[in-house]
């Protein structure tokens, strides 16, 4: 669960990036958040991930206050999340495999796990054939199936996708979501971030718009997928 409490935040040079933001995201739910440029929208993914505290309110996500946390939790309140970004961000001397691998070696899983957990998730995602593949042999559509692999290896409550269409082509794009959608049918809560408003007509579903630091809409709607 993710929950902002009367949350603001304003950054040193003084600039207000949110202001009094409530928000309650519960699990398993699949929330698109929508919103221009500066209105917000990154400061929000921050103040999840603690990579800013909030200035005023209370920011809980996943069972952790994050404005009472020692720096120290930090780290496992990330294991709870995975995050898929648009740049990817693969290592580009490392195969699918280990791409995706890197992300239980760091926390030192048990080899034997990372063995069967590995080739799940690849299968998953419906890169089975390119696990011995490097990045630059792949399209941007399977580029950005690794980066959603590498994130939901952890087996994380919650994934934020943080604009995981923006470098890949619009078919790939609809791929992308349709993905985003079977993983969080699985129990898998999904926040995804957007400027595509095309995506977001198609599959509807709650969209949250945030507009100079206030959420200014939250509703469900319709999706065309649905009227066919």
């Amino acid at each position: 669960m993710v929950e902002f409490r009367n949350v603001s935040y304003t950054y040193p040079t003084g600039q207000q990036a949110l202001n009094r933001v409530n928000l309650k995201i519960d699990d398993n739910e699949f929330a698109f958040v929508v919103g221009a440029n500066g209105a917000g929208k990154s400061t929000l993914i921050k103040l999840i991930l603690r990579e800013l505290t909030a200035t005023e309110g209370e920011v809980i996500v996943n069972g952790f206050n994050l404005n009472h946390m020692k720096q120290r939790r930090v780290p496992k309140l990330r294991r709870t999340i995975g995050v898929v970004f648009q740049d990817f961000r693969l290592i580009p001397n490392m195969t699918v495999y280990d791409n995706v691998a890197f992300a239980l070696r760091v926390i030192d899983a048990p080899i034997k796990y990372i063995r069967t957990r590995v080739p799940y998730v690849i299968n998953l995602v419906g890169l089975e054939t390119k696990a011995k593949s490097y990045p630059n042999d792949l399209s941007g559509g399977e580029q950005q199936r690794v980066a959603l692999a590498r994130a939901l290896v952890n087996d994380p409550q919650l994934i934020i996708a943080d604009e995981p269409t923006g470098n890949v082509d619009p078919a790939r794009s609809f791929e992308i979501v349709d993905l985003l959608k079977a993983i969080n049918a699985c129990g898998t809560t999904v926040l995804m971030v957007t400027h595509q408003h095309d995506l977001v007509r198609y599959f509807g579903g709650r969209i949250i718009n945030i507009n100079t630091g206030a959420v200014v809409f939250d509703e469900v709607i319709g999706g065309a997928d649905e009227a066919q």
